[in-house]
């Protein structure tokens, strides 16, 4: 998958899917990140339920696979997380769109798939699947505004850069996507609220986003924004392995570590870039 071969990685997918012990599908014992749920029966021309067990992000990310999986179903319903709801609503690709409650998760369909299963499932490259449209109302900001995001998920603390050293980063004017106070020179130290709509907002807004591999990643990408995406050195599988582009959004830059660690080489390309712009 990192080096974008894709049908390679189907076919270890297959193999791995012959393996499984039926008994184990949705194993209600695991975390939902941890489960698997399409036993690889057919989904065409009947209901499907695309179940969101994964993160905000991956849910951004494969979302985009929705509108395929529709040409050839009778009917998709997508079990989401509340969050993210207003961003999907009305999209034609989705004839029901549900929240995900972790506590009463929706009855089975006829055939169920977890959101992240669909590239292989349909078969389809990123690049042949573009990401769908978000409802989103850009936020009016200065000019030449940045938005940025240092801030990465609990799960992964090394994805995260230290508040500190994205000041070169805010040339003015700049917003924080972080949603918690900060004391770098942006707009709304306050922080970014908790809101999926008003953060969207600002992204859309923002002439340039520069964020770790987080949500906000994602975010950028899928609503075309410019965005210069920092690294850690050994990222996460769906970012290739080398190169400044990405098959899944490309309006994303890739600035990588060089060491594991080294986040001042990553903050310095990206100031450069920003200064380039």
């Amino acid at each position: 998958m990192r080096r974008g071969d894709h049908p390679a990685a189907w076919e270890i997918m297959a193999a791995e899917l012959a393996a499984r012990d039926p008994a184990s599908r949705d194993d209600p014992s695991l975390p939902y990140h941890l489960r698997w749920v399409w036993d690889g029966r057919p989904f065409d021309g009947r209901r499907v339920l695309v179940r969101c067990y994964h993160g905000l992000g991956d849910t951004v990310q494969f979302a985009r696979f929705l509108p395929l999986l529709r040409t050839r179903a009778a009917r998709v319903t997508v079990e989401m997380q509340p969050r993210l709801l207003p961003l999907f609503r009305g999209h034609p690709g989705i004839d029901r769109l549900i929240p995900f409650d972790v506590a009463c998760p929706a009855p089975p369909s006829d055939c169920d798939i977890e959101i992240m299963e669909l590239s292989f499932a349909l078969r389809v490259r990123p690049k042949d699947a573009p990401p769908l449209p978000l409802a989103v109302s850009a936020a009016q900001m200065p000019e030449g505004t940045a938005a940025l995001c240092w801030r990465g998920g609990d799960w992964d603390e090394t994805r995260s850069i230290p508040e500190p050293l994205m000041t070169p980063l805010c040339r003015p004017p700049a917003v924080t996507l972080v949603a918690a106070p900060t004391a770098l020179p942006v707009l709304n130290p306050e922080g970014c609220p908790m809101d999926m709509q008003a953060t969207a907002a600002l992204i859309a807004g923002a002439a340039r986003v520069v964020t770790v591999d987080t949500l906000m990643a994602h975010l950028a990408g899928a609503l075309g924004r410019p965005t210069l995406l920092l690294l850690k050195h050994d990222a996460d599988w769906r970012w290739p392995g080398e190169g400044e582009r990405t098959p899944w959004y490309p309006s994303l830059r890739i600035f990588r570590q060089r060491r594991p660690g080294d986040w001042e080489s990553v903050v310095a390309q990206a100031a450069n870039a920003l200064g380039e712009a």
